[in-house]
């Protein structure tokens, strides 16, 4: 990634921020960003993080990866994928574990601390929903999570209310490393998410028919709308190179691209975190795959 140059004094790194579903991660990086997230992908080699989101404190520029489906046992994500994903938390400056305080310590938790234990570099953890949980808990939790991980530091909070949120700001300026800033200062845009979403299509697409169109198809987002109701309609075209591979996408009666559709939505519902009203088109563009432009906006390099 290019570097954004910047006076000195500039620091810039990267945070993982981990957990299980509902933790309340999505609320926390909104708290932190102090701004309606901006997703972007950021492909390093062959590793897919998700940037949720990019805060300014002072001099100081922290990107927010999250790593998707690890930990949602329902997924069944190949053991590479997986492995690159923990790669992903492995090569941030701070590692951060969300943990929801009323829960407590889940299965779920429970096996990520035991991975986490074994993972080098710096580590944090966050207790959060602090302000309905019983104090009492909050302290056997916290206590139980740091005999098995060295934690560097606790942090407890309400991401829904922001108490306790500054502190880890502070923190996390004070850890990521020195050097120039990695995106521009005022970096909030709905661009990334639209690539984000055409990217969640395209693996679902992939995973679908792989052997009938391996490489074949390209999805383009071209409608990304907030609803009134807080729901997003999501409109997306899928882009063949022939009629007989639009047939194979659709499917007998529509019903591939419809389960193409299901898989794609749960997805971004989760991602989110309110409802996706998603529509796909198939259209056919003759040689697409020769278009360096497309491979551009996929985040790919162009296969010279």
């Amino acid at each position: 990634m290019e570097a954004i140059h910047t006076a000195d004094g500039t620091r810039a790194g990267f945070v993982a921020l981990i957990g299980a579903p509902n933790a309340g991660k999505s609320t926390l990086i909104n708290q932190l960003v102090g701004t309606k997230v901006s997703i972007v992908t950021h492909k390093v080699q062959t590793t897919r993080a998700i940037v949720r989101g990019i805060a300014m404190h002072g001099a100081s520029q922290i990107i927010f990866v999250d790593t998707p489906g690890i930990f949602k046992p329902k997924r069944r994500l190949d053991r590479a994928m997986v492995d690159t994903a923990w790669g992903g938390a492995r090569d941030a400056d701070v590692t951060a574990l969300l943990i929801d305080a009323r829960k407590g310590l889940t299965e779920e938790v429970e096996a990520i601390l035991g991975r986490l234990a074994d993972m080098p570099g710096k580590k944090v953890l966050i207790l959060n929903k602090t302000d309905v949980a019983n104090r009492e808990k909050l302290l056997k939790v916290a206590s139980t999570a740091n005999e098995t991980v060295a934690f560097e530091r606790t942090f407890m909070v309400s991401a829904l209310t922001g108490d306790g949120v500054s502190d880890i700001l502070a923190y996390f300026a004070g850890e990521v490393r020195p050097g120039p800033w990695l995106y521009p200062e005022d970096q909030v845009s709905d661009a990334p998410m639209r690539m984000l979403a055409a990217e969640i299509t395209r693996e679902k697409l992939f995973e679908r028919l792989h052997e009938e169109i391996p490489y074949v198809s390209t999805v383009e987002t071209e409608l990304w709308e907030e609803r009134k109701d807080g729901s997003v309609r999501i409109e997306q075209t899928i882009y063949v190179e022939r009629d007989s591979q639009k047939a194979i996408v659709l499917g007998k009666k529509g019903q591939t691209i419809k389960m193409i559709s299901q898989a794609a939505r749960t997805e971004l519902t989760e991602i989110v975190e309110r409802p996706v009203h998603l529509f796909l088109f198939v259209k056919v563009r003759e040689n697409w795959a020769d278009d360096p432009e497309r491979y551009r906006e996929m985040g790919l390099e162009f296969p010279r």
